[in-house]
């Protein structure tokens, strides 16, 4: 018999008036023998030692239970949801023993073994005759019929303060036949499914239980490892609660091991954990609930063969998040189907459906889940799975290169593979939130291309993110792009596509100010141009060199370079291209000295591009209008030039511009009007940060201290020459 206490008053009052009446629920009779006093259970585990956080979760359990209480109307029913090896059993014994003392009437416990790879789910029939048991009943007073075990043991709660604990629930109806049909009981389910029966229906209040943070995850390895051996081990503490990413079963694994043999260095436990192909196996504690890859499997086990593809394709996708239509081309399926399947994987909680519905997983169930799928199925599927993703990300990147750069020139993609579905964006406000959504994937995609040899589409890639990489100010992704762009141009039998890819290469570099590479880079592209008869190839890359020269102070040579592009252009007709290489010219006669004859180049220039509707090019020329009006102290020319490029650059969402533009604009300001200046630099590193353009930032903050100074100066030098008593200048 399990543990637990006798009520003598309420217990005795409630089974008596029972017994005395021969029924329970007007279907249950007893012999008077049975007449006995009610027990008060005391059925919770002991409570985990090592509990660390959850303050969140901690609170609305309580919140829900004090709500509830006030209205005294329907039995409070809390759902810990998450998924396996999450802590919710965790979370609700320590929350349960807390609380105890609201439960006078004692609390039960039972394991429904939902998710148990050894034994079938508990049925309700087992589940209440536990619960009987526990409440005092005599075996042989038990009724055979479960429906009058269920109204007994409504009975023997009602009125009562207890509180139930229902954990490791398969879903909603293994629950609903527990639940006491009076309201001052409690009752708190663990579940791996997210219950929606049980909150539609029953007013249960879902809590989801995610991953620890950081500051817990190191909270708890210190209290079971010691704060001594952390701190001696810093750096392979930090790997090991990176890679534990805040799930509180694979931080005990690794804990308890740390503690079973002390002798071994944490950085010998964090080497494990560093090699994805040996990761899950290093999470094993040696029995099945202390392994994470058996935990796991317990889930995966529970899907069926539609969703266990579909979760095993998704734990290969590269990237830390999905969206449906990338899932939908991934998985080949109809759409339809598809939401089905990912409802039952968030329904158990292996995906999550975040903002946008995008999905993610913890990154332990993706590397468990895209194991089973190199598994479960065969090398063909999973190649043709990759396949169709890559491809839809390469179209649609594509599509939404043309609608925020529409002068560009589309380049030939790849066919299309069944099964593949590229979105279709609306506009190009659509395109931009497409790009700010899927850029960290984007790259993540390209990389799952270069592994695989998909050349094409690793080049196609770099092409397509380049001008939003650029734009947004993205400078050391638009680099990695095009390094490996360049390398895949090698195995591709098109030499106009290694002449761009060098062009860029060099131009990703000139922006990171890596000149030597920069000009190396742009001269193994010219060379190749020239060589091959691209004269529209040289005319880029002249204009590229040009600005790598000019980067480097070099602006004769910089000016060479770009007339060179003019005059090609201008053979070849090209006026969206020719009207920036136009502007260059003027730029950089500007910066040789030649300001007026400078002006009238770059006023060309923006003709031009007003002319052909390039918004790019007019605000660049504005730009170099505004710097030369500048220099020409014509302050309010440049002031009008550089605000209309800011508004230019803001409706072509070019941030990389923007600062550029609020740049010159305070430098234009910062005699004229400090605190105009000030707000333009401040603006200005905002965007920069964002960036990562950390040496602009420390610019601006010099620039911004000593115009600071400047105006400390100017006020301290008003109000002396203003002093009351006429004591400064002799007064």
């Amino acid at each position: 018999m399990r543990g637990r206490e006798v009520h003598n008053e309420v217990g005795s009052a409630v089974v008596g008036s029972l017994l005395q009446a021969g029924e329970v629920n007007g279907d249950v009779h007893f012999h008077e023998s049975a007449r006995r006093p009610v027990s008060v259970p005391r059925e919770l585990p002991e409570p985990p030692g090592a509990f660390t956080g959850r303050e969140t979760e901690l609170a609305a359990l309580t919140s829900a239970l004090d709500a509830e209480s006030q209205l005294a109307s329907t039995v409070v029913v809390s759902a810990l949801g998450g998924a396996g090896g999450i802590g919710k059993t965790w979370l609700a014994l320590h929350w349960a023993h807390k609380h105890a003392e609201r439960f006078p009437d004692g609390q039960l416990f039972v394991n429904l073994r939902g998710f148990d790879p050894f034994d079938e789910p508990l049925t309700p029939r087992e589940a209440v005759r536990g619960f009987l048991d526990a409440l005092g009943v005599a075996s042989q007073d038990v009724p055979p019929d479960l429906d009058a075990q269920l109204g007994l043991y409504r009975s023997l709660v009602a009125g009562r303060r207890i509180l139930i604990v229902l954990d490791n629930a398969r879903d909603s109806t293994q629950v609903v036949p527990l639940l006491p049909g009076t309201s001052t009981c409690t009752v708190l389910v663990t579940s791996r499914d997210r219950l929606a029966g049980l909150v539609t229906r029953h007013n249960a209040q879902p809590i989801k239980v995610g991953t620890l943070g950081e500051a817990d995850s190191r909270a708890l390895l210190a209290r079971r490892v010691g704060q001594a051996r952390l701190d001696a081990e810093a750096e392979a503490v930090a790997e090991l609660i990176r890679y534990c990413a805040g799930l509180p079963l694979a931080l005990s694994i690794v804990a308890g091991r740390a503690v079973l043999d002390p002798q071994i260095p944490l950085a010998e436990l964090a080497a494990e954990l560093r090699d994805r192909s040996s990761r899950l196996e290093a999470f094993d504690a040696g029995e099945p609930t202390a392994c994470l890859e058996a935990v796991l499997s317990w889930s995966y086990q529970a899907l069926d063969k539609h969703q266990s593809r579909v979760l095993g394709l998704m734990g290969l996708a590269p990237g830390a998040d999905i969206s449906l239509a990338a899932v939908t081309s991934l998985s080949g399926v109809p759409m339809q189907t598809l939401k089905s399947s990912l409802r039952a994987l968030e329904n158990v909680s292996l995906v999550s459906r975040e903002a946008q519905g995008r999905y993610r997983m913890h990154d332990l169930v993706r590397l468990y889940t895209g194991q089973r799928a190199r598994q479960d199925l065969s090398d063909d599927e999973v190649n043709q799975a990759g396949r169709r993703l890559v491809e839809f990300s390469t179209h649609t990147a594509h599509a939404a290169d043309l609608l925020i750069a529409p002068h560009h020139a589309p380049i030939a993609l790849s066919e299309l593979p069944p099964g593949c579905q590229p979105l279709s964006l609306a506009d190009e406000d659509a395109a931009w939130a497409w790009f700010d959504t899927e850029r960290a994937n984007l790259l993540a995609t390209q990389h799952f291309a270069v592994t695989r040899g998909w050349h094409a589409a690793v080049w196609q890639l770099a092409w397509a993110m380049t001008t939003f990489q650029l734009r947004q100010g993205h400078f050391h992704d638009n680099l990695a792009a095009w390094k490996a762009g360049a390398h895949a141009s090698h195995h591709l039998a098109d030499p106009e596509l290694r002449t761009r890819s060098y062009r860029h290469l060099g131009r990703a570099c000139t922006r990171l100010e890596r000149h030597d590479d920069a000009l190396t880079h742009l001269r193994e592209g010219l060379a190749g141009a020239e060589r091959d008869g691209d004269e529209l190839g040289q005319a880029h890359t002249h204009r590229a060199m040009a600005d790598a020269w000019g980067q480097q102070e070099n602006h004769s040579k910089a000016l060479e370079h770009a007339k060179s592009a003019l005059r090609l252009y201008e053979q070849r007709g090209v006026e969206v291209s020719g009207a920036h290489a136009l502007n260059e010219v003027g730029w950089y006669t500007a910066k040789l000295g030649d300001h007026e004859h400078a002006q009238h180049i770059c006023g060309e220039a923006l003709a031009w591009s007003c002319r052909t509707g390039n918004l790019s090019g007019e605000a660049r020329a504005r730009v170099s209008l505004g710097r030369i009006a500048r220099y020409s102290a014509k302050h309010q020319q440049a002031v009008e030039h550089l605000e209309l490029a800011l508004e230019l650059y803001e409706k072509l969402g070019d941030t990389s511009g923007q600062a550029e533009a609020l740049d010159h604009l305070a430098a234009v300001y910062e005699d004229q009007d400090p605190d105009k200046a000030a707000a333009c630099w401040q603006r200005a590193s905002t965007i920069y940060r964002e960036q990562g353009r950390y040496a602009d930032v420390d610019r601006i903050a010099s620039r911004l201290k000593a115009l600071n100074t400047h105006r400390s100066g100017s006020v301290s030098r008003q109000e002396n020459t203003v002093d009351v008593d006429g004591t400064e200048h002799g007064g």
